[in-house]
């Protein structure tokens, strides 16, 4: 059977999910590859019983929810729970803000596939009109309309890029992740890039599927991007028998260059300001995320983005 024919489950963790994930499930109800089974894993806030989730999916008969504890929320374990709920050959993750471009969607994310070595195939992620030009420039930057195959030998050329792999939209060839144990179980950050690189140095290849596209952006402030980018560097930090054979901070640089010329193109210079700030929160709190374990536990837990993580 095709690739693309064949049985795909979806997985989609959730936390006080807005209406785009509505969107998402009505958007996936409507692809040209349906779904098998949807499996969304709800977290529910301390010191509540239940939440919305479960009505909203209601009218979805292949949808199974599941709710978690917010205490028992973990970004690499969670999604290893639905991908034990499923049998599916194919599992997508996706996170409840990522919407379906159009129909073709799970599609053309399964379709690479076809060639047996791809054990997993990540979406394009366009930028949505309220995030801002900066941010639209980054998206187009880390997800070009160019399809690529990455395998172990791009290693040394690429740098870091040849791990990066998104959950936002990804699909997992079941067989394979079970054979390289799923996702780590305790990360703050990272589980798919972290996979990824399992994936290339267990000989298989990461696919970057650029006609399988959803919209995803997200327009962060100075101190979320300082909290997100300090926990980037924890993850950094934690697995560096991993990310310390590549060259992480380069393709930030290249980013931040490459977005003042576009800014300027554009005739745009003042939000030159802009960039510097929300680039130096960046790369401040990536700094101090890879020295965390030398940090005070109170400053730790004041410069991350998750404070549950620290308990």
């Amino acid at each position: 059977m095709e690739a693309w024919k064949s049985k795909v489950d979806v997985v989609i963790p959730t936390y006080k999910p807005d209406e785009k994930f509505d969107r998402l499930l009505r958007m996936l109800e409507k692809q040209t590859l349906k779904p098998n089974e949807i499996h969304v894993i709800d977290t529910i806030p301390t010191g509540t019983k239940t939440t919305d989730v479960t009505p909203r999916c209601a009218q979805y008969a292949n949808i199974k929810v599941t709710e978690i504890p917010q205490s028992e929320f973990n970004h690499g374990g969670t999604r290893n729970m639905g991908v034990e709920m499923s049998d599916a050959e194919f599992v997508v993750m996706m996170t409840q803000d990522a919407v379906p471009a159009d129909e073709k969607m799970l599609e053309e994310l399964i379709k690479p596939f076809q060639k047996e070595e791809v054990a997993v195939s990540f979406a394009r992620q366009l930028a949505t009109e309220e995030v801002g030009i900066i941010e639209h420039y980054t998206r187009v930057f880390n997800y070009p309309d160019k399809p690529l195959e990455k395998t172990k030998k791009d290693i040394d050329r690429l740098g870091i890029k040849a791990y990066f792999c998104s959950d936002v939209c990804a699909a997992y060839r079941r067989e394979k992740y079970m054979e390289l144990g799923g996702f780590v179980t305790k990360t703050i950050f990272n589980e798919d890039t972290i996979m990824a690189s399992k994936i290339l140095d267990a000989g298989y290849s990461v696919y970057y599927a650029a006609d399988a596209k959803v919209y995803h952006a997200h327009k962060y402030t100075g101190k979320q991007q300082f909290q997100r980018n300090f926990d980037l560097g924890v993850s950094h930090r934690e697995y560096r028998e991993i990310f310390d054979r590549v060259k992480a901070e380069g393709e930030g640089m290249k980013l931040v260059k490459n977005t003042a010329k576009y800014l300027m193109k554009k005739g745009k210079p003042w939000l030159i300001i802009t960039l510097i700030w929300s680039s130096g929160c960046k790369f401040l709190g990536y700094r101090f995320g890879k020295k965390y374990d030398r940090l005070p536990k109170w400053f730790v837990r004041a410069c991350s983005s998750q404070k549950s993580y620290w308990k």
